[in-house]
């Protein structure tokens, strides 16, 4: 049976059909399952029967895998699966993966394990179909700008708002402190397209204060969460989805009054960001080796 490709939006998503992803891929399956991803940036496999095992044998097809997390904690027995469990947090804002490291994660897996009877959806978002919509001035602006990314940041919830669970859990997400330079508009290295390389561990534009940073980057982020450039993938059972974490943003929405919700992570791992004039990204803090190799 030969892989199908059914888009799911215009901009991104796409559901895969006639492979078996729980069985080792030939060559010619896991081009095809590349070349989709380099154009649909979110790919759904349906009706797929993996344990963490399975997980960690697909996405190796794509490169070396990282471990579960910089300085979150894996599942038990399995350090390259990290458990994206409500019960552990709720990860509500808009990211990439793993950014303040000098080579995030260039693709990421998530598969179904427990889901809410409502809620609970996905949102995927194309930044290369950010940075198309953005207006010829605004593209020429981002084009020249670089972005320090960093893991000790109050993305998510201001200080006074956790309570002492929470404060643990943000002390171990903190233990090893990260900040790198990554450009705003990040060259695809298999495609060529270009893309704005921000999100939520991105706080501040290199060169500007904190306040004049925010009004941009809050400029930059409202074309990636365009409704029309994202995907709003509902869960079901037996599911698993791979994105471009190279050009991709996304947020779990926190609309399930609190029902268990678990996903299972394996993430593939990433070259170092290249800007449109070829220049690399650069660490500032923070040494991520023991977490990724770098991709070739």
């Amino acid at each position: 049976m030969s892989i199908e490709i059914s888009k799911v939006t215009a901009n991104i998503g796409a559901r895969v059909s006639g492979v078996d992803i729980s069985k080792p891929l030939d060559e010619e399956q896991v081009t095809a399952i590349r070349e989709a991803l380099d154009v649909h940036k979110a790919l759904a496999f349906d009706d797929v029967h993996l344990d963490d095992e399975g997980q960690q044998a697909f996405a190796r097809h794509f490169g070396d895998l990282t471990t579960a997390h910089p300085t979150v904690a894996a599942v038990d027995g399995a350090p390259y699966v990290l458990p994206v469990d409500s019960e552990r947090g709720r990860a509500n804002h808009w990211h990439t993966d793993v950014t303040f490291v000098l080579n995030p994660p260039q693709a990421s897996t998530l598969r179904s394990i427990t889901i809410p009877p409502y809620g609970g959806e996905t949102l995927i978002a194309s930044s290369a179909a950010a940075y198309r919509d953005l207006p010829a001035p605004l593209r020429a602006l981002a084009d020249t700008l670089w972005a320090e990314h960093t893991n000790d940041y109050d993305y998510a919830v201001p200080d006074e708002q956790i309570d002492e669970e929470q404060a643990a859990q943000r002390a171990q997400f903190t233990s090893i402190k990260f900040r790198t330079a990554h450009p705003v508009v990040r060259v695809h290295p298999l495609t060529g397209e270009r893309g704005l390389f921000i999100g939520g561990f991105a706080p501040r534009i290199v060169g500007l204060s904190v306040g004049e940073s925010r009004k941009l980057l809050d400029l930059f982020q409202s074309y990636v969460t365009r409704p029309e450039n994202i995907l709003r993938w509902r869960w079901s059972p037996n599911q698993l989805v791979l994105f471009d974490n190279r050009i991709t943003q996304h947020y779990a929405v926190d609309n399930y009054d609190g029902r268990p919700r678990r996903l299972h992570r394996v993430t593939v791992a990433g070259d170092v960001p290249v800007g449109i004039e070829g220049k690399e990204s650069y660490s500032i803090e923070g040494d991520a080796s023991h977490y990724t190799s770098v991709a070739e």
